[in-house]
């Protein structure tokens, strides 16, 4: 990958995840990747644990949340300051509690998160339609974002049909995939004018 800068994606896919970590570390002075998809991550992970969900619906979030963590101190610690990531660590840690202190505020948390991840990629969209260039993009992570959904979406169906996470997965795969198109035609674009 011509080392390309990735665009940090909430989906939970590994490769993503590890494309995030690359990202936030050639961008040491922003420790917003991690920050910004932690809470989600939470969120998601605290929803299907409220709702007694089974384990392999969301055994991956807490390795996610590991990993966002571990992100977030190597980021503050190569900027010199391991200290600055204890509000963030002890506000995701009380968030674990008061999620569930009543069921309306883990759902409207759900929805939010889904508004937010949604706001997200049509920032992105509107970033690539602006510049029209999708040189900084990898067409690949956004291919894996979709993927990624539309298998949520089949083993949502198949194990829980909780319409919230349905509806969360049916969007992000419409806009992963709007995404994904959007860089393809860019790329194509760049490459015709040389």
């Amino acid at each position: 990958m011509r080392g390309e800068r990735v665009h940090p994606s909430e989906t939970p896919v590994p490769v993503l995840e590890f494309c995030r970590f690359q990202y936030a570390l050639g961008c040491p002075g922003q420790p917003g990747s991690g920050v910004l998809s932690l809470p989600r991550f939470l969120v998601f992970l605290r929803y299907q644990w409220y709702y007694e969900y089974p384990l392999l619906t969301y055994l991956e979030y807490p390795m996610l949340i590991a990993q966002d963590l571990i992100l977030l101190l190597c980021v503050f610690h190569f900027n010199g300051n391991v200290y600055r990531a204890l509000p963030y660590i002890a506000l995701f840690v009380s968030s674990w509690f008061i999620l569930t202190l009543q069921k309306w505020v883990i759902d409207l948390a759900m929805n939010l998160c889904t508004f937010i991840s949604a706001a997200s990629k049509f920032a992105q969209l509107q970033c690539l339609w602006k510049t029209r260039d999708s040189g900084a993009v990898s067409a690949l992570t956004w291919s894996l974002a979709s993927y990624t959904c539309a298998t949520r979406i089949v083993t949502t169906l198949m194990t829980t049909s909780d319409l919230t996470i349905l509806i969360r997965f049916v969007v992000m795969l419409a806009l992963n995939i709007w995404v994904t198109a959007t860089v393809l035609r860019y790329r194509k674009a760049i490459f015709k004018a040389e």
